[in-house]
């Protein structure tokens, strides 16, 4: 049976308060981001991920080498999530596998947005073309 681990990060990036999800499973590592607005309170992020969970959009599976599927000590666990709150930052798997998420949406927006601009040109091309044949149409 494998095992899927969740971690939330929230933090304050200016003017926004924000949410980075990280999914990792069979050593894999998928990143979503939301945008809470106001600073959320730990009642608000619970209803957040019991209605919303299901419709994250994750990015494209990363490999994470450092996924560990031995058994924690509770205690131990609970020092580690300790430690983990008191951290300001993000993790730099998840920023970059958000960059890379991004870069992939970016290059797609900029091909669509070509094939858009190339299309309007010939359209306004043919157009011309058809008013000048119009207008030489009575000679």
């Amino acid at each position: 049976m494998d095992k899927v681990m969740v971690k939330l990060t929230v933090f304050f990036e200016d003017p926004f308060w924000v949410g980075v999800f990280e999914r990792s499973d069979e050593g894999t590592l998928k990143v979503a981001k939301v945008t809470f607005g106001g600073e959320p309170k730990d009642s608000e992020i619970y209803q957040f991920l019991l209605k919303n969970y299901d419709h994250l959009q994750f990015s494209q599976a990363v490999v994470d080498e450092k996924t560990t599927a031995k058994r924690i000590n509770p205690k131990r666990m609970q020092r580690d999530i300790h430690r983990q709150l008191d951290q300001k930052s993000i993790g730099t798997k998840a920023q970059q596998a958000l960059k890379e998420e991004q870069e992939q949406k970016k290059l797609i927006r900029k091909a669509f947005n070509r094939q858009k601009t190339e299309t309007e040109k010939m359209l306004l091309f043919k157009l011309k073309q058809e008013q000048k044949k119009q207008k030489h149409r009575g000679r």
